[in-house]
């Protein structure tokens, strides 16, 4: 039984039922059928590459006038954007799935290593993972066991540790658990 004091226990009791909840997840299997590289981008190193190169574009023209200083702006914001868009862009693999022979999903993910044929359980959650799993487990109706639920239900809160890591040390110790709990 839980026993709380206080409103501080209530709170942290709350939190906790929560974060349970918030970490079901469901598991599927299916076999990859596609596999493609992609190229990802990702939209905040652009934004965040405006705001600088703009910043860096009026520093530049402050003894400007007029509208030769706006042009400096808006050149320092194109090139910054630029800078974000070629610092933001990485590599991926576009995977696509077949569920039980009738519904195919795609996951894109930086995990290569997946194979056409390959039998894979297909994690869904506040996250989604995909990790190698035996072939049996792609069979018609095949269970999904317990322990496969557990193990993507540990995933997703390890996920949810890096993204409210505040300090670098914290960062670090949260990415190694998402590397070992979310991976094969």
């Amino acid at each position: 039984m839980l026993k709380v004091a206080g409103w501080a226990g209530v709170i942290t009791a709350a939190v906790w039922v929560c974060a349970g909840a918030w970490a079901q997840s469901s598991v599927t299997y299916g076999r990859v059928t596609a596999v493609n590289l992609v190229t990802t981008e990702s939209g905040g190193a652009q934004a965040a590459g405006t705001v600088v190169g703009g910043g860096i574009g009026l520093l530049a023209a402050r003894n400007q006038s007029g509208s030769t200083q706006a042009l400096a702006g808006v050149g320092g914001a194109l090139a910054g954007r630029q800078v974000g868009r070629l610092s933001s862009r990485g590599q991926a693999f576009e995977y696509t799935i077949l569920l039980g022979g009738t519904t195919t999903v795609t996951m894109v993910t930086d995990e290569g290593g997946f194979r056409i044929g390959d039998c894979v359980a297909v994690e869904r959650g506040a996250f989604n993972n995909m990790r190698l799993a035996d072939d049996r487990r792609c069979a018609p109706n095949a269970p999904v066991p317990a322990v496969a639920v557990q193990r993507s239900n540990a995933c997703i809160a390890a996920k949810d540790t890096l993204l409210i890591a505040e300090t670098d040390e914290e960062f670090d110790r949260a990415e190694r658990r998402v590397r070992l709990l979310c991976r094969d």
